[in-house]
């Protein structure tokens, strides 16, 4: 099986959300999906663009994909790379189009200089993160990861009366 590694097109958005949505229902987390085609255009390819998605295809047919974005790190003084997905259709994985996408997003990196490129895998997919470790790459076990969801940025950046200072 040969396969291709190419940046998303606008017409391929319906199925980059299809395999989205594939790779939730994997991780246990349909119900966070919030993304629509709409959003999607806007976020890749919108005069304000902020990540950047490639589509691997088998034999022509989508197998796959990665999104990732820039970051940027004060103490190494330049961008970084974020992975955010990387995902691979059931069907088309122990092909090596994992390994391929997450080497293409590197080009990136490194064509971008890049100081750091950095991604989560969940805790209980073990096989995801022995083969993150066989890359290279490193478990941060002294980092964590924090969050607040569109609701909790909201009430964060909104001033309340009577708010009592956090200690």
């Amino acid at each position: 099986m040969s396969f291709t590694i190419a940046a998303v097109t606008r017409e391929e958005i319906p199925g980059l959300l299809e395999m989205i949505r594939e790779l939730a229902a994997f991780e246990h987390l349909t119900h966070t999906v919030e993304a629509t085609t709409a959003s999607l255009e806007e976020s890749l390819f919108g005069p304000r663009a902020v990540a950047g998605a490639l589509l691997a295809r088998q034999d022509g047919e989508p197998a796959g994909y990665a999104i990732y974005f820039f970051t940027f790190s004060s103490f190494v003084g330049r961008r970084g790379l974020w992975l955010d997905d990387v995902y691979v259709r059931p069907d088309f994985r122990r092909h090596g189009l994992g390994l391929g996408l997450i080497q293409a997003v590197a080009r990136i990196g490194v064509e971008h200089h890049c100081g750091r490129f950095e991604w989560t895998a969940l805790d209980w997919n073990r096989n995801a993160l022995d083969f993150y470790q066989r890359l290279g790459a490193q478990a941060m076990a002294d980092w964590v990861l924090l969050r607040l969801d569109a609701e909790g940025l909201q009430r964060l950046a909104t001033p309340s009366q009577g708010a009592e200072p956090i200690p």
